[in-house]
């Protein structure tokens, strides 16, 4: 029996996850402009044998204007020109099911799907962004739980829409004059309370039948969604307790949906800083630290916790919050922020300090040894299917994993040496899927 080995994600944001790396010598602050800069970090993922890259997306300016870095291009976009330079490695990007059309969306993912020859991922938020509600003609963030009766019935859609193609339609046949066979072309003819579509899609079956479906909330709902359709969750738990009591509990929510445990992989956050010895490592990231704006940090942490701290004492603790069931955003983020603070009994500087690298996510600085022995740890000890990696810079911080780290782990038995899949849900272990009316057609014909 083979051993077990664990999957890695590059969660890749601008010139690096620190909210200061644009300002840090180590960066090019111009690369967030340069399509090119994006590329590389591909090719360097690709050189680590990792399963995928993944680019968030935000649909506002936000606080981030003055003091730290836009998310310049449109991922999909942006993993276009990743995939015309690499051959192996997945791409995925967040897309909202809050302000997207099901069609849309599915039609351009089955594009990215095509265009890179299997290896689309979609990573399904539902925007809990005050500013992104702004542009979209919404005076509040809809309601967190109508936001996830919009995902549902929208992923339910989307799922339509990749299947009224089977994988066979394409015909070909210039002789005949026949492009497409039209009894495996399908309406959907979805009927729904928020979604009306017809179909069919006017996007032939993707080489993986549909993209490598995502998820990153840690609510109820969300762990919820994802127990019902994610493949893969990218996760924020700070400790290995908090990992394994996650673990636990969206495993054991699988079966309420009818699937295995091994169908959907746990990938929590890490935030390397990587150094010769502990001692340079830690010096690193207080560098970054002392780039923080706190000015920027409080609006960043104010929109975390649904309370204007933009006037509040830095050397203070927090105020009073609001009730969990009052925040209407990220209420997984909230609940996280919250007990950080309050368990490490942090002032307001502090806390900006512990969210700086990753807004959450755990940071973790010492040698590559060290990082190797603390995702080992996770992994054996039940808190992780593998990690979401979030370099604090870029391109040196995935340059220093993919050359430094990886190498360990592949020593180790724990991560392969070579692609041993064509796809991005090969990579995750998982099979193309075929046309629901396909199988269908199957059964008549037998």
């Amino acid at each position: 029996m083979s051993r077990r080995t664990f999957h890695l994600n590059a969660f890749l944001m601008g010139v690096g996850h620190h909210e200061a790396a644009w300002r840090h010598p180590r960066t090019d602050e111009r690369n967030v402009l340069d399509v090119r800069h994006f590329q590389e970090l591909g090719r360097i993922a690709e050189r680590g044998k990792l399963d995928s890259v993944f680019f968030a997306d935000n649909l506002a300016v936000g606080p981030r204007i003055e003091r730290n870095t836009l998310a310049v291009f449109e991922p999909v976009t942006l993993l276009s020109a990743i995939a015309a330079v690499t051959e192996h490695v997945g791409l995925i990007a967040t897309a909202s099911t809050t302000y997207n059309e099901p069609f849309n969306l599915a039609r351009k993912f089955a594009s990215l799907d095509h265009i890179s020859g299997g290896r689309a991922g979609w990573n399904i938020v539902t925007s809990g962004n005050e500013d992104e509600a702004f542009n979209f003609g919404y005076d509040a963030i809809p309601e967190h739980a109508r936001r996830y009766e919009r995902a549902t019935e929208f992923v339910q859609v989307a799922l339509g829409l990749w299947d009224t193609w089977e994988s066979s339609a394409i015909v070909l046949d210039t002789e005949r004059g026949t492009f497409a066979d039209p009894a495996k072309v399908h309406t959907l003819d979805h009927h729904g309370e928020r979604f009306k579509v017809r179909g069919p899609l006017n996007s032939p079956r993707s080489p993986q039948g549909r993209p490598l479906l995502v998820q990153a909330g840690s609510s109820e709902s969300g762990k919820e969604f994802a127990a019902r359709y994610a493949e893969a969750v990218f996760t924020a738990q700070r400790t290995l307790a908090e990992g394994q009591r996650f673990y636990r509990d969206l495993k054991a929510r699988l079966a309420g949906y009818g699937r295995a445990a091994d169908e959907l992989k746990v990938l929590p956050g890490l935030v390397p800083f990587i150094a010769d010895t502990p001692e340079q490592a830690r010096a690193l990231e207080r560098e970054f630290t002392e780039l923080i704006s706190p000015d920027y940090a409080l609006r960043q942490l104010s929109s975390m916790l649904g309370v204007d701290l933009t006037e509040h004492a830095l050397d203070a603790p927090l105020p009073p919050l609001p009730a969990e069931h009052e925040i209407q955003g990220g209420k997984s983020r909230f609940t996280l922020v919250k007990e950080l603070a309050e368990q490490e009994n942090l002032t307001v500087r502090g806390l900006i300090a512990k969210l700086g690298g990753g807004r959450g996510h755990r940071t973790f600085a010492g040698t590559p040894e060290q990082v190797a022995d603390e995702l080992q740890t996770w992994f054996e000890a039940g808190a992780a299917d593998g990690f979401n990696i979030m370099p604090p810079y870029l391109p040196g911080g995935l340059t220093d994993f993919v050359d430094r780290v990886v190498p360990i782990l592949q020593e180790r038995g724990l991560f392969r040496t070579e692609y041993t899949a064509d796809t991005l849900r090969g990579h995750y272990g998982l099979e193309p899927v075929e046309s629901r009316f396909a199988a269908s057609n199957s059964a008549v014909s037998a």
